[in-house]
């Protein structure tokens, strides 16, 4: 096992090479074995197998965080690809994929602290925190380390933006009225589910809030009705191992639904909702379970952006750090870096929880348009959705999270 770790560890020169500048840092994680293996088997370098799949779970826990590679995004303008570019490095914490449960807090903060510092050392401007790092961390930037010239983001505010977007995009396409809708958020008092209650609640008809904390969702509702929104606390559809106040009520009535709880493995089920509903799966890891049963139902995969600048890593990563069916396809959370690098607006954008506003969301969203950095085409574990989405019955694939 040793080699095998050196065999990655060693292979420094890949990420540590001089650049001329960093202006990103982006830290995150694989959401599962075999995204990790394909990782693992680019830092090798093509001239080693493959590790074996025992082998990978018993080496990547010893794994240091560290620089994988370099990336660098275009900025576009008026469909014409312009000189600004921004150069930063994709940090990987190398959390276990199946240690992102609440007993492995301290030792991944740990391991998210040690990847904020190699982003201090390599001097980057602005770091964006990606999956798990963010939940980590968007309340408690204390536990950073000293961070000198350099500011992180939690990129929710634009991962907001996109799911927004998202909904709005798929409720056109299948000729629904938003404003006569009922819309469920599951995880509706992290960051980016009451960023998007906050978006959303002006626009729809009814709206309910589930979440594991019941003091949080009364104070998130007492925030929504001081601005004149009506919302309902849903706490049954988590599930057996989640509180469950009103077992009879709520999660049958919604028509929209955003999953955006910080799961530690797809294990959402929802199988009460309603057969025709709209379901944005949010999470990294995905919420919803590969058993889950929703007959009728139009899921996609949402605050995803695509940039239309141009995207490279050094060395190739392509389709293993961002794999998703079309090119150039990143999470909002790290696309949030990037904009605000390409913009020169080197600034903590999105930090804490609860300070998600329709204005913020506004703000950065011009910020990205203006680079070319846009919703992505929506796709699902099916592939990418046509133009119109049937409505036939269909079972979540384990695809979903490979």
């Amino acid at each position: 096992m040793g080699g095998s770790v050196a065999g990655v560890v060693e292979r420094e020169s890949i990420g540590e090479a001089p650049v001329e500048q960093v202006d990103f840092a982006l830290i995150g994680h694989q959401e599962s074995w075999r995204a990790a293996a394909d990782v693992l088997a680019v830092l090798r370098g093509p001239e080693h197998a493959r590790l074996p799949d025992d082998e990978i779970k018993d080496i990547l826990p010893w794994i240091p965080p560290r620089v994988v590679c370099h990336v660098e995004v275009g900025s576009i303008l008026n469909r014409k690809i312009v000189r600004a570019k921004a150069r930063g490095l994709y940090i990987d914490s190398f959390i276990p994929p199946d240690c992102l449960g609440a007993g492995y807090v301290h030792e991944n903060i740990a391991r998210v602290r040690a990847a904020a510092a190699c982003a201090i050392k390599a001097g980057a401007k602005i770091v964006s925190l990606g999956g798990f790092s963010s939940i980590l961390i968007e309340g408690n930037f204390d536990q950073l380390p000293e961070q000198y010239d350099t500011v992180f983001t939690t990129g929710n505010t634009l991962t907001v933006g996109f799911i927004v977007q998202g909904i709005k995009k798929m409720c056109a396409l299948e000729g629904r009225d938003l404003s006569r809708s009922t819309l469920l958020i599951v995880g509706a008092t992290g960051d980016v589910g009451s960023g998007c209650a906050r978006c959303l609640a002006p626009l729809v008809k009814r709206m309910l809030l589930s979440a594991r904390n019941v003091d949080r969702l009364r104070r998130l509702i007492a925030e929504l009705e001081s601005d004149g929104v009506q919302a309902e606390i849903a706490t049954d559809v988590l599930g057996p191992t989640f509180p469950r106040n009103d077992p009879q009520r709520f999660s049958a009535e919604a028509d929209l639904v955003i999953c955006a709880a910080s799961l530690a493995s797809p294990s959402l089920l929802l199988d009460r909702i309603a057969p025709d509903a709209i379901i944005c799966d949010a999470g990294y890891p995905k919420n919803l379970s590969p058993s889950a049963h929703v007959p009728g139902v139009k899921v996609f995969f949402g605050g995803l952006g695509q940039v239309t600048g141009g995207l490279t890593f050094a060395p190739d990563f392509h389709g293993i750090l961002n794999r998703h069916p079309f090119p150039d396809v990143v999470h909002g959370c790290l696309l949030e870096g990037m904009a605000l690098a390409l913009d020169r607006r080197f600034e903590p954008f999105s930090q804490g929880r609860g300070f998600i506003t329709p204005e913020r969301v506004a703000e950065m969203e011009t910020i990205a348009a203006r680079h070319g950095i846009y919703l992505a085409p929506l796709y699902n574990a099916e592939g990418p959705l046509a133009l119109t989405t049937s409505t036939s019955t269909r079972r979540i694939s384990a695809t979903l999270h490979a």
